[in-house]
């Protein structure tokens, strides 16, 4: 059977759900897929990035990374998003790029792929839950197949357990309280197994 192809597609003001699409990427390259690490596509008004230090800083780190395109989703056979929350909810750079899918879906062109996602806010209840939820709700308008991680290995439990996909807590230092890593690299792995098993079925 051909090799997987996975698209990691994240937004990141910061640069948290930036690294977690990295070890998402070295997870799934790690477990046999061919992986494209994609953003969507910034939003916000340049006075708004600028009045940030460390949000300007990462527009320009990441401006080589290339943009998610209708063509990702379509070529993917499974998907890992990574989005802050925002309000215990889905930004909206993702939501966008997400509601501009409807000639795919109308296509019935994103059925059955295989679908994963991970999350971040700046404080342990601050939505993790919630924007992954969130996102899974429109996963479930696709007719996408949700892989969450569940509480499939003991990683789950060291990353702070959250069984819809992994999450992190980001300190007002800028950087992960948890230790979220392994997990990152388990999702990674675990989506990409059962998109082998979906695809060995069709």
């Amino acid at each position: 059977m051909s090799k997987i192809k996975l698209a990691v597609i994240y937004y990141s003001s910061t640069g948290t759900n930036y690294q977690l699409a990295q070890w998402a990427k070295e997870g799934a390259e790690a477990a046999g897929a061919e992986v494209k690490l994609l953003k969507v596509a910034e939003l916000a008004p340049q006075e708004a990035i600028n009045s940030n230090p460390a949000w300007k800083a990462h527009v320009e780190a990441t401006q080589d990374v290339p943009t998610a395109t209708s063509d990702d989703l379509e070529w993917a056979d499974a998907i890992i998003f990574s989005v802050p929350t925002r309000f215990g909810n889905v930004p909206s750079q993702m939501k966008q790029f997400l509601d501009t899918q409807g000639g795919l879906w109308a296509q019935g062109k994103l059925a059955n792929k295989v679908v994963s996602a991970m999350s971040s806010a700046s404080n342990a209840h601050g939505g993790q839950e919630a924007t992954i939820l969130s996102l899974y709700t429109t996963m479930y308008h696709w007719g996408a197949i949700v892989a969450a991680p569940g509480y499939t290995d003991p990683v789950i439990f060291g990353a702070g357990g959250n069984p819809y996909g992994t999450s992190v807590t980001q300190g007002q230092d800028g950087k992960m309280v948890e230790d979220v890593r392994a997990a990152v690299e388990h999702q990674a792995k675990r989506t990409v197994q059962v998109a082998s098993w979906v695809k060995a079925g069709q």
